[in-house]
C-alpha cells in the first residue's frame, strides 16, 4: 500500500494495486431460459438476412441505386427461402447472408402482393441448408409465447419474444385485398423484421412477420404474421408456378369505390363467366341496360362481407376445392347459395 494526497490541505488516501475481482459462478440456466437458449441456436442458422438492390428516381430524369434490407428464412434444401414480398418488390439484384457465412446471390422464383410473399432462390446453395420445421395456425392458442427472429434496424439475428395476442385478424395487402386469419402478438417487431419467420415454442414456424402497426414505425406491441397454414399453400405455388393460387367462384365485381358511394353492403357482381362455379349457382349480374343490380353478395358461410376485400378473405378462408354457402340479396329478397370455390389462375 503506498500514500497518496488528492490535493493541498487533503488526507492521505491509500492506493492499491487495482486487479479483477472474483467471478461468482452462475451455475446452470434455468430449464425455461434454456429452452429459449436452444430454440435460437437452433432456428438462428435458417433465418436470412436480405439486402436488395433497387433503382429509384432522383427527381432530375434518372436514377440511383438504393438498398434495403429485410428478412427471410430457410424454405428447403434447394435454396428457396420465403420472404414477405414487399421486401423484394422492384429488386434488380438480391442477396441472402445465412448464419455468418458471406452474402450469397438470389433470384425472384414467385412473388404474391395478395399475400405478401415471395420465393427467392440462391444462385449457388449451400450444402448445409437447414429449413425451419412447419407448424400449424389452425390450432394456436391467444396466450401462447412466441418468438421472432429477423434484422429490425439493420441488427442480424435478432430474437424478440412475446404472446399471441389475438388471432384471426385481417390485413390488407393490394387494393380490394386482405390476408385472412393473421396473428397478431406483442413480441417487438419493427423495421427490418419483415419476411422473418414467428415461432411456438417448440421452435416451428407458425407464421411469417409482416408488418407493425404504429405511428412511429416502431415496435408498439401491435405486430402481425401472415399464419402458417396459408403459406403452406401459397408457397408451393409459388415455386413450381412463380404465382400463387387465388381462390375465386367466376364473378367480376363492380368496383368497391362505386358501391361505397352508393351505400352498398356487399359485393356487386359485374359479370359472371361461363361455365363457373357462380354461373352454375345462377348468380346474377349487374344488368347495364336495364340498371337492375342483380345478386348482391352479403355473407360467406354465415359471415357479413361488407367489402370485396371481406369476400376475398372470406374464400381464402373456405379454400380451394371446398364449398362455400353464400348469402345473397336480389331485391328484397335474401337466399343462400352453395358454390365451389376455384383457383382462378388454374382457369
Amino acid at each position: 500500500m503506498v500514500a497518496g494526497t488528492l490535493g493541498a490541505g487533503l488526507l492521505p488516501w491509500p492506493v492499491w494495486a487495482a486487479g479483477p475481482r472474483a467471478i461468482t459462478p452462475r451455475g446452470p440456466l434455468p430449464a425455461a431460459e434454456q429452452q429459449v437458449v436452444n430454440l435460437f441456436e437452433g432456428a438462428a442458422p435458417s433465418v436470412a438476412y436480405i439486402t436488395s438492390e433497387t433503382l429509384q428516381s432522383d427527381g432530375w430524369f434518372g436514377a440511383e441505386v438504393a438498398q434495403s434490407a429485410g428478412s427471410g428464412f430457410v424454405w428447403d434444401g434447394e435454396g428457396h427461402i420465403v420472404t414477405n414480398f414487399h421486401v423484394v418488390e422492384g429488386a434488380r439484384r438480391l442477396w441472402v447472408r445465412l448464419d455468418s457465412g458471406p452474402p450469397l446471390e438470389a433470384r425472384l422464383v414467385g412473388r404474391s402482393p395478395e399475400y405478401d410473399l415471395a420465393v427467392i432462390r440462391l444462385q449457388r446453395p449451400p450444402a448445409n441448408l437447414r429449413p425451419l420445421p412447419l407448424g400449424s395456425s389452425r390450432d394456436l392458442k391467444i396466450g401462447q409465447t412466441v418468438y421472432a427472429i429477423g434484422n429490425p434496424f439493420g441488427l442480424s439475428r435478432t430474437l424478440t419474444q412475446g404472446l399471441i395476442s389475438a388471432l384471426d385478424r385481417e390485413l390488407p395487402t393490394t387494393d380490394y385485398r386482405e390476408v385472412a386469419g393473421v396473428i397478431q402478438t406483442d413480441a417487438a417487431i419493427n423495421p427490418g423484421n419483415s419476411g422473418g419467420p414467428l415461432l411456438d415454442s417448440a421452435g416451428r414456424l407458425i407464421g411469417v412477420n409482416t408488418a407493425i402497426r404504429s405511428a412511429s414505425g416502431s415496435s408498439s406491441g401491435v405486430g402481425f404474421a401472415i399464419p402458417v397454414d396459408l403459406v403452406n399453400r401459397v408457397v408451393p405455388a409459388l415455386i413450381s408456378r412463380g404465382v400463387a393460387p387465388m381462390p375465386g367462384i367466376g364473378i367480376s365485381p363492380v368496383r368497391p369505390d362505386w358501391v361505397a358511394r352508393a351505400g352498398i353492403a356487399g359485393v356487386v357482381i359485374a359479370d359472371v363467366a361461363r361455365n363457373s362455379p357462380a354461373a352454375e349457382a345462377g348468380l346474377r349480374p349487374f344488368n347495364r341496360r336495364s340498371g337492375e343490380l342483380g345478386d348482391v353478395i352479403i355473407a360467406v358461410n354465415g359471415r357479413p362481407v361488407a367489402t370485396l376485400a371481406n369476400f376475398v378473405a372470406e374464400l381464402d378462408r373456405v379454400g380451394i376445392g371446398n364449398t362455400a354457402e353464400l348469402g345473397v340479396r336480389r331485391g328484397d329478397t335474401e337466399r343462400k347459395v352453395r358454390v365451389r370455390v376455384i383457383d382462378l389462375t388454374m382457369r
